[in-house]
């Protein structure tokens, strides 16, 4: 082989090289799909989304009874009251409780609780961002407000979606000293639902107050008349 041939030879293979080096790299493929995988992950993604949080769970199980009413009977009532106590305003009468107010289901309820002929009470649950409000709406025969009224408290914990308790806030603590209800300000309340079975309202207090009022949900009753102011 003459020398001019293996010239031409040795720079063409030297012009090949330098062409590809300077040619991009071929991008990386990307790894095969796992179709089981994916599948797994978008349905616990679903379940996640599906899943309701305890004071959801609560309030909906109450929002199954809208427009209907039940009666209920005290369960709990301690301290006994002494012997030149007044009169209890719940023994001896008819205790209602009536799913009322359910235009937001998802965000606020409104339960009448009626006492024999006394209209005035009416509790509201709201949904917050943390959990769920307690408040007691109590009116005057006219509608107006009463004096002692839109008190109650927060959940403070995350509870269940049978029982939430309501510890007493700030708000109503300043309300019950004004008023002069030095024995409310320690008030927690609860309530709970047992689905089909039945409902309690519940107050204690540290010392030993203990007041229970339990609504039988398997039947239901005719509805009472409209609370006072609404």
């Amino acid at each position: 082989m003459n020398i001019t041939f293996r010239c031409t030879v040795l720079a063409t293979a030297l012009a090949l090289a330098a062409c590809g080096a300077n040619e991009p790299a071929e991008p990386a493929r990307p790894a095969p799909a796992n179709p089981t995988a994916d599948a797994a992950a978008a349905a616990a993604a679903v379940d996640a989304a599906l899943q309701k949080a305890p004071a959801d769970e609560f309030l909906a199980a109450i929002a199954r009874h809208c427009g209907e009413a039940f009666e209920g009977r005290i369960v709990a009532n301690e301290p006994a009251p002494a012997a030149d106590a007044p009169p209890d305003p719940f023994e001896g009468k008819t205790l209602v409780m009536h799913v009322r107010g359910c235009n937001d289901r998802e965000k606020e309820l409104r339960i009448p609780f009626h006492v024999g002929d006394d209209h005035s009470r009416t509790w509201i649950l709201t949904r917050t961002d943390d959990g769920l409000r307690l408040k007691h709406d109590h009116r005057l025969p006219d509608g107006s407000d009463d004096p002692v009224t839109m008190y109650g408290g927060d959940t403070a914990t995350p509870g269940t979606a049978e029982r939430q308790e309501f510890p007493v806030d700030a708000e109503s603590i300043e309300m019950f000293e004004r008023e002069g209800l030095a024995a409310s300000v320690t008030n927690v309340w609860a309530m709970e639902i047992h689905p089909g079975q039945r409902f309690v309202y519940e107050l204690s207090r540290p010392g030993g107050r203990k007041f229970q009022v339990e609504f039988d949900l398997t039947k239901t009753v005719a509805a009472p008349p409209t609370p006072w102011g609404y």
